[in-house]
């Protein structure tokens, strides 16, 4: 490391200052753009979060291949698990890996991919109206303290910019098809650190 790099933060370390530009780009985040999104619906209210988990392959952390699959990159040969995942198109808006760092793929303003066959309060294609953010995570294992730091430093950024009164996990919108961010999931340290209420 070169001497002027010393005590400097990489871009999406956890404890950066958040800011969300215009266009719903995170200033804090390390940006790696997706082409999997696209443009919200003419008169979209962005007013719900939804918390996700993802590893690759399952329970195994670290490495690209979150980023790659996000990216539209993913090396099907390099596990048996990502044969399944041939054809894919998906992303998210956020990334938080396990020790805290904020990937950014898709700019809150536009529509990512994350929520599939959804719905919340009556309203179907929740990925209209959200912002999808992903744990590095399972199931089955905790999520590290660094995460919810991160997790709630976003939130509260992203407040400040989108009405955001509803914060639900993937399960709540897709009951039955899915179940992250899962059991090991704390909604009320998560609660405690944004000053708030959620799931809901």
């Amino acid at each position: 490391m070169a001497s002027s790099d010393r005590g400097r933060r990489r871009p999406g370390a956890a404890g950066l200052p958040l800011g969300v530009g215009p266009q719903g780009r995170v200033r804090g985040a390390r940006q790696l753009r997706s082409p999997n999104c696209d443009a919200r619906p003419d008169g979209s209210v962005i007013d719900l979060l939804v918390i996700h988990n993802i590893s690759l392959p399952p329970r195994v952390y670290g490495g690209d291949a979150i980023a790659d699959l996000f990216r539209n990159r993913l090396d099907l040969s390099a596990h048996p698990f990502y044969a399944s995942l041939a054809g894919l198109r998906v992303s998210a808006h956020f990334l938080i890996r396990r020790d805290g760092e904020l990937v950014q793929f898709v700019d809150c303003g536009k529509r990512a991919w994350h929520a599939g066959v959804s719905q919340f309060q009556g309203r179907s294609r929740c990925n209209d109206f959200s912002i999808g953010i992903e744990l590095e995570g399972s199931d089955f294992d905790p999520f590290e303290a660094a995460q919810y730091r991160q997790l709630a430093a976003l939130t509260l950024a992203l407040r400040r910019r989108y009405p955001l009164p509803h914060v639900v996990g993937h399960s709540d919108i897709a009951p039955g098809r899915k179940t992250d961010p899962g059991p090991y999931f704390d909604w009320a340290r998560y609660r405690r650190l944004i000053g708030g209420a959620g799931p809901g």
